[in-house]
């Protein structure tokens, strides 16, 4: 089932070493995988990352920095544009590639 929250983001970046998308997460370490994103389901939870962001470009850690609208889908937060579904899962066209296939193997191990 879909629980709609409203004004609930995450924040997402681009790794510099790689380029891999990342969410903050809950402690202020940038994770691979939405599932581990800190969800700011309120104005006052959404302060703090947002304080912690503008940090993580000096440091070398992120860039483009953005918040991403997200409603919860079975416990687990679900984006609400394709854009940020497909930088979460990989490519629409190919289930077998990207981290959608990664959960998968997991599944199967």
């Amino acid at each position: 089932m879909a629980t709609k929250k409203d004004g609930a983001k995450v924040l997402t970046a681009n790794r510099l070493t790689d380029g891999i998308a990342v969410w903050l997460g809950a402690g202020g370490a940038w994770v691979e995988h939405l599932d581990g994103a800190f969800i700011a389901r309120h104005a006052e939870a959404g302060a703090a990352p947002e304080e912690t962001a503008p940090r993580a470009p000096a440091h070398n850690l992120v860039l483009d920095i953005a918040g991403v609208d997200i409603e919860e889908r079975d416990g687990r937060p679900y984006p609400l544009r394709l854009r940020e579904r497909i930088r979460a899962e990989g490519p629409t066209v190919r289930r077998d590639l990207g981290k959608q296939a990664q959960d998968r193997a997991a599944m199967a191990a």
